[in-house]
């Protein structure tokens, strides 16, 4: 299916997705950035849906950095455990919540390369968390929905989450960088499956070049 070029397609998707899916949000439950953090670190190869079955045990075990680094590893691995991976996840929450009690005073840190230096943290983590909780739009968040979805839609060439967000940095508006990456997300969940593509229901059908009418 022939379209335009992304940049003439971009500010109609946008506006398309804002209003189908006007409750898009970060789906990981949350109440402050340290919880952002640890959810965002567990949501590896892991469901969102999942991750908030498990959270609300964890937080009400652990509320703050200081709790989790000090957490008996045993019974931080069980808590974790249906996430998959829970053995490096454990170390990777307990090691961060060190960090961040040494050398942050026991805040998560705002800065891009202090996220960084936190295990288990890797530029889509720090994303979400800069956007999320700090309204920081230095960043697009790339996961598997976004990486998809930007690609049928025809809006990048890149294969690697670091090539995709560079194109959608450079394509959208800045203030569209933190919103875009839930709007895409969502529609990737209810109408842009990956097994089954909703196409005759799908408000972008007419902007993407991988509809199927």
């Amino acid at each position: 299916m022939a379209v335009a070029p992304a940049s003439e397609r971009i500010a109609e998707i946008v506006t398309r997705l804002r209003l189908a899916h006007p409750d898009a949000q970060c789906a990981l439950h949350h109440t402050n950035p340290f919880q952002l953090l640890c959810a965002t670190i567990l949501s590896a190869q892991c469901t969102d849906e999942r991750v908030n079955t498990v959270t609300p045990v964890l937080f009400a075990r652990y509320p703050t950095p200081e709790a989790m680094a000090a957490a008996d590893r045993a019974e931080l691995e069980g808590i974790i455990r249906s996430t998959g991976f829970f053995r490096n996840k454990a170390q990777s929450l307990q090691e961060a919540s060190a960090a961040i009690c040494e050398r942050f005073g026991g805040e998560v840190p705002r800065a891009m390369d202090d996220l960084l230096s936190l295990r288990g943290v890797a530029r889509k983590t720090a994303n979400v968390v800069r956007g999320v909780c700090f309204g920081l739009a230095e960043g697009v968040v790339v996961d598997t929905h976004v990486k998809r979805l930007s690609r049928k839609l025809g809006l990048v060439d890149g294969t690697t989450p670091e090539k995709i967000e560079k194109e959608l940095m450079a394509l959208l508006p800045q203030g569209d960088w933190i919103h875009i990456s839930h709007l895409l997300i969502f529609h990737g969940r209810r109408v842009c499956n990956a097994r089954k593509p909703l196409c005759g229901q799908c408000s972008l059908a007419e902007l993407c070049p991988s509809a199927t009418l």
